[in-house]
C-alpha cells in the first residue's frame, strides 16, 4: 500500500510548525486534517459566516490538491465553538455540499485556537 501526505511542514498560528500533514492518501482514501478559517497564519475576521466559508474553501483546497473534490467526499466532521451557530453554517455548508451530500458528525467543542468552526473530511477515488 502507497501512502502519500500532502502539506508536510506547513506553518500555523503565530509560525509554529505544524507535527501533522494537511492531508494522507492511502488506496484511494484521502484524509483531511482539520481546517480552519486561516489564511497567512491567522484566523479571519468576520464571525461564523466568513470562518465558515474560508475553512470550507481550505478543506476543498486540499482535497483539488489531491485529485479529489467534494463529489468524493464521505464524510465531513464539524466542531463548532457555539451550538447558536449551527444554523448559519449549515446554510454555508449547503452552498457547497448541497448537491453531493456526505455523511456528517456536527458537535460543540472548545478550540483549540481562537476561531467559531473546524473542519475535515474523508473522501474516497477509485485507483
Amino acid at each position: 500500500m502507497m501512502i502519500k501526505r500532502y502539506g508536510t511542514g506547513e506553518t500555523g498560528a503565530g509560525k509554529q510548525a505544524l507535527p501533522f500533514a494537511r492531508a494522507v492518501e492511502a488506496n484511494g482514501w484521502l484524509y483531511v486534517s482539520g481546517q480552519v478559517a486561516m489564511e497567512a497564519g491567522e484566523i479571519i475576521d468576520g464571525g461564523i459566516i466568513a470562518e465558515s466559508r474560508k475553512a470550507i474553501e481550505n478543506m476543498i483546497a486540499i482535497l483539488h490538491e489531491a485529485g479529489y473534490g467534494v463529489e468524493d467526499v464521505v464524510r465531513v466532521g464539524v466542531w463548532l465553538d457555539d451550538p447558536r451557530d449551527f444554523w448559519s453554517f449549515n446554510g454555508i455548508y449547503a452552498q457547497y455540499f448541497g448537491e453531493n451530500p456526505p455523511a456528517r458528525a456536527c458537535v460543540q467543542s472548545r478550540m483549540m485556537v481562537d476561531c467559531k468552526v473546524e473542519v475535515d473530511c474523508v473522501a474516497y477515488k477509485a485507483k
